[in-house]
């Protein structure tokens, strides 16, 4: 790229200026700042005084020694004379997305700096980022929210923030929406939204409105009066028209968790009324409450979500090549953030929001471990019981003992008054541990797990998904998409894909109480509607103990919540302590005490069960369900459809149960007259036959084998039995449909769900060997065969999917919102309804023999959508369907060596039998250093 340190680092992988592909030079440009990690002020220098051109404009403006990286030699001439990023689009046409790009890349890179002058302190660095995030000009407002909130913290950002906005214009086309609502035609204002919300360039939006609206910009058009700037700006009735004007709808969820009514009442300040000034104080008074943990979590949530992998940091490098842990801002910004702090804290003390922490020279006094603590503090880890940053008490007193300047202490401050402050926790699971970070994790390892979206390379109003389809045959493509999305809310970070549906609280603050939004195409929430208020005040009594709305425990075996005053608990069957000899006997697993006879019914929901037994102990009634397999049945036979639709069979199982019920197990869809263009979605037909999408396969006159690419395995029929208690005909029949295989061959036999049963039908299966030796697997809840994979069992509401869903809400749906939280391609989601309707969700390994490591990281990403679920984060809650959840369990898989397994079979601390079962519980050391309980079990006959 040019000479100089960090232009020739060994990192890049390959020279930027010998790469043919486009798209792979735009994939690798979004993560120049991973290749480069020196500090990114001796970057731009180095970049700006070698580029060719370079010198033509040494005052010029930040984008120029990105200039070379265009295209056409034309695009890279105008770009270097060019004052701001507005005036190369309309030069570059054809590299116009290209040097956006590499220009959001020089924002970022130029934002490490300037926000990492920020430290400790969250919300002015948020609002720095937002200078820097997003794929427009910076907006007035956001200028002035870093001048007003920022400048008492840290002139130096403010200085480094005031050079890059010079460069820009200020204005943004998003502040000129409000010239949409003077458009005559409806159709126009909502064009005219849509394209000030995703085109960044004058000349794109005025081309837009032009195709869109069918006029030219002639001054006495209303809307172009407006737009051009002829006409007054916005009066504050104008801007307060919006319901989501200045809200951030997402950190709105988290002020219900508030425990004092003046953090609540701050919260819902900030989160509706954007720059306010109260952030500061919130800072002061609620950030270290170490009674408002569960707040402040909520908010660290939204802002900064759990994610999983790091690697490419430069100082805080014991943080490097960690895929399989949770951390909330591994990147550039932070680590130079770390290298910041520890440069303010050599001054001999530590600024805090709230109190100054006098120390010793912490270049002499154990330089490694203050090292560690602003790394942590930087970078976030998190962990599976708490995902707060924090590190561990009792290493926040051992080094303010030992580097604390005790002589500058305040009158009654001493090393462990101030951590029960800032650290009050010393539980492993639920801070961080120093120890665990001074020193480098498993090296140089190769990615055999990796993480796409992790950082962003999306711009700022796009989320980013993994590429789970694959390429075209010739087609050169990414590892993921950006797909457009809507904000949460004018001053919201946080995004959901277009024509989800979305919970927002309600404005006014009223707990329990939400409105439902569509998030349309303009890019904003739409057609809202309030929902009836959740009575959050009422209680539960169980156990003659008072539950709180919201709160989760047991009963018994079985996992419960408190909702609106009604205890919730799942069907699970239960052995007490004192169960006779008989019970023990008698005892089958399966709800209701039922026979483990295989006898299947299909009942209305589109869910077989085991038998009629089971569908009733459900609560369906007999003339609602029929026996058989519900996928035996011809969906399309007589066919529903009208002349000229096409009946498809499209299987689901339906969670909703309103009064007029209907899951239909079929779709009419229109004789395609000629398929557009059409997001690749790859559709395989009975002759094994390869179709870019579903529209061209029946255009065809072809039947659906399954969705995905066709395979060989697949092409002649081999049954299996998938954990639904569903025959599929081929193993890619069972994956299109979100289900996993339990055993080969047609279904004969179901599992208990229990936690301990007696002998089953499934004695008899021959289960397939476990896809990697030493892996200790999960059994899913009614399947006979164990497998390697991360599970969730999930307890929810029906009368709450019922409330809000406008059409049936199926399990297929909760599959797909979830599959949108696996960040690693390695792993895969399926899942299904148990037989006691629990929903189960299974994160499996997609290779055949999966590595450990890739075994690890499903099991990580089951137990960070486990923590999501009970912690109630805004990131799941948001979507309706989601919403429904009350409390999750997890089970994980993990790979024991042969040392680890020695190690348990002689040093078990509790063991005993039961019901022809050894249970061994162990603590485990495993070769990653981690440490966690495990369960060993061996059924009569068998080894451990």
């Amino acid at each position: 790229l040019a000479p100089g340190k960090c232009c020739n680092s060994s990192s890049i992988p390959e020279p930027l200026a010998t790469i043919k592909s486009e798209s792979r030079l735009k994939h690798l440009l979004q993560r120049l700042p991973s290749y480069c990690p020196e500090s990114m002020n001796e970057l731009w220098i180095c970049i700006n005084s070698t580029l060719p051109g370079a010198s033509r404009k040494s005052d010029g403006w930040v984008g120029l020694g990105c200039c070379e990286l265009a295209i056409s030699a034309e695009c890279r001439r105008e770009c270097k004379q060019a004052s701001s990023k507005n005036d190369i689009t309309k030069i570059c046409k054809k590299d116009t997305e290209q040097i956006v790009t590499v220009l959001s890349v020089c924002a970022a890179s130029v934002g490490s700096v300037c926000c990492s002058y920020a430290g400790r302190h969250t919300n002015c660095r948020e609002y720095c980022q937002a200078i820097f995030r997003t794929d427009s000009s910076p907006t007035v407002s956001q200028i002035k929210a870093v001048k007003e909130y920022c400048q008492s913290i840290s002139p130096e950002l403010i200085g480094c923030v005031g050079n890059y906005t010079k460069s820009y214009p200020i204005r943004s086309p998003i502040d000129s929406l409000y010239c949409c609502d003077r458009a005559d035609e409806p159709h126009c204002q909502v064009a005219c939204r849509r394209i000030l919300r995703t085109m960044t360039t004058e000349h794109e939006i005025m081309e837009g409105l032009i195709d869109e609206c069918g006029s030219q910009p002639l001054p006495q058009d209303p809307l172009w009066q407006c737009f051009l700037g002829s006409a007054h700006p916005p009066t504050k009735s104008e801007t307060e028209t919006s319901p989501t004007a200045k809200m951030d709808g997402a950190k709105l969820h988290c002020c219900s968790k508030a425990n004092t009514s003046l953090c609540r009442d701050m919260c819902q300040e900030i989160s509706t009324n954007w720059g306010t000034q109260t952030w500061q104080e919130f800072d002061q008074m609620c950030e270290y409450n170490p009674v408002e943990t569960d707040l402040i979590t909520c908010l660290a949530d939204v802002r900064e979500p759990c994610q999983l992998g790091c690697k490419d940091l430069a100082y805080c490098t014991n943080f490097n090549n960690r895929p399989t842990e949770l951390f909330r801002s591994c990147n550039i910004q932070s680590d130079q953030g770390a290298m910041n702090d520890i440069k303010l804290w050599s001054n001999g003390t530590i600024k805090m929001p709230f109190m100054n922490i006098p120390v010793l020279d912490i270049r002499k006094c154990r330089p490694e471990m203050w090292k560690a603590v602003a790394c942590a503090l930087q970078i976030k880890p998190c962990y599976s019981k708490s995902r707060g940053s924090v590190i561990c008490k009792s290493d926040c007193v051992d080094i303010l003992t030992q580097c604390g300047d005790h002589k500058r202490f305040h009158e009654g401050q001493t090393a462990e008054r101030i951590c029960e402050i800032l650290s009050p926790i010393d539980d492993p699971e639920r801070c961080i541990p120093l120890e665990r970070y001074l020193s480098d994790s498993l090296g140089n390892i190769i990615e055999e797990v990796i993480h796409p979206c992790n950082p962003n390379p999306c711009l700022s109003n796009h989320l980013c998904e993994v590429n789970r389809k694959g390429c075209q045959p010739g087609q050169d493509c990414l590892p993921y998409f950006c797909v457009p999305g809507c904000k949460l809310g004018e001053a919201s970070e946080f995004l959901v894909h277009l024509e989800a549906r979305i919970q927002v609280p309600m404005r006014n603050g009223q707990a329990g109480c939400f409105e439902v939004c569509t998030c349309g195409q303009s890019g904003r929430l739409e057609n809202c509607a309030e929902m009836p208020c959740i009575d959050t005040s009422k209680t539960c009594i169980v156990g003659g103990q008072r539950k709180n709305h919201g709160t989760s425990f047991r009963v018994d075996c079985h996992p419960c919540s408190c909702f609106a005053g009604e205890t919730i608990c799942s069907t699970r069957q239960c052995l007490s302590a004192d169960s006779s000899d008989e019970d023990r006997r008698r005892f089958t697993g399966l709800p209701c005490g039922c026979p483990d006879r295989f006898v299947p019914v299909c009942a209305r929901n589109g869910r077989t069960y085991p038998s009629a037994c089971v569908a009733r102990c459900m609560g369906f009634k007999d003339n609602q369900f029929v026996f058989g397999h519900c996928r035996s049945s011809d969906p399309c036979s007589p066919n529903p459809c009208q002349k000229n639709q096409r009946c498809i069979p499209s299987r689901r199982v339906c969670l909703t149960d309103m009064v007029d019920y209907h899951c239909p197990q079929y779709e009419c869809v229109g004789r395609p007259s000629g398929c557009g263009k059409i997001h690749m979605d790859l559709a395989c037909d009975t002759d094994n036959v390869e179709h870019p999408n579903l529209c061209q396969l029946l255009q065809m006159d072809k039947t659906l084998a399954y969705m995905g690419h066709c395979q060989d395995a697949c092409k002649k029929a081999r049954p299996v039995c998938g954990h639904n208690g569903e025959t599929y005909n081929t193993v890619c029949e069972a994956y299109s449909d979100r289900v996993a295989v339990d055993y080969q061959g047609r279904c004969h036999a179901v599992g208990a769900v229990a936690e301990f049963a007696s002998d089953s039908g499934c004695d008899m299966i021959p289960c397939p060997a476990l896809s990697t030796p030493g892996c200790i697997p999960v059994t899913p809840p009614g399947a006979c065969c164990p497998l390697c994979a991360g599970m969730l069992q999930i307890l929810w509401n029906k009368e709450q999917i019922n409330n809000f869903a406008k059409q049936p809400v199926t399990v297929h749906d909760i599959l797909r919102i979830l599959r949108l939280h696996i960040s690693v391609p390695q792993c895969d989601i399926f899942g299904y309804l148990s037989i006691d309707s629990e929903i189960i969700v299974l994160i499996v390994p997609v290779d055949q023999q999966p590595t450990p490591l890739q075994i690890e990281a499903c099991s990580m990403e089951a137990e960070k959508i486990d923590s999501l679920i009970n912690y109630g984060s805004p990131t799941l809650v948001s979507h309706v369907p989601l919403s429904a959840f009350l409390t999750s369990e997890v089970s994980i898989s993990t790979i024991r060596s042969a040392v680890c397994v020695g190690f348990c079979l002689r040093a078990c601390v509790y063991a005993y039998v039961y019901a022809h079962v050894c249970v061994c519980v162990c603590v485990c050391v495993r070769d990653t250093e981690r440490e966690r309980n495990q369960v060993v079990k061996s059924q009569r006959g068998s080894q451990v």
